[in-house]
């Protein structure tokens, strides 16, 4: 089955057109390999793709060829995801002083180690 069909069938995504865009963007990954839109995925695949706010993990549990609702939906796949981080925790992560500038290399590095990306 098609990775894009099946974020889209497990609602994962809005639209089928949402999750090719994601896919042929390179942030989506079967089993840590960057994956096209007609890639496919099997059972006990894990997918990989990052959201603004954190990164998504899921297991695929069942392949569903059509899109279906919610409480079936959540039975295809388990979620191994990181909890959302809280206001609080994003607030404080980055924040710089007013009229500072840009930040340097340096800065940039620790923002990102920070935030969990080094």
């Amino acid at each position: 089955m098609r990775i894009d069909l099946w974020l889209w069938a497990v609602r994962l995504t809005k639209s089928r057109s949402v999750a090719a865009d994601l896919c042929r963007s390179g942030k989506v990954r079967i089993n840590g390999i960057a994956a096209k839109p007609a890639t496919t995925v099997t059972v006990g695949d894990r997918v990989t793709w990052r959201e603004p706010l954190r990164d998504r993990v899921v297991e695929v549990v069942e392949l569903i060829p059509k899109r279906v609702g919610a409480p079936l939906a959540v039975k295809a796949y388990k979620d191994h995801s990181p909890p959302v981080p809280t206001r609080v925790e994003r607030e404080a992560v980055g924040l710089r002083d007013r009229g500072a500038g840009r930040p340097t290399k340096r800065e940039r590095r620790e923002i990102d180690r920070l935030r969990g990306r080094g």
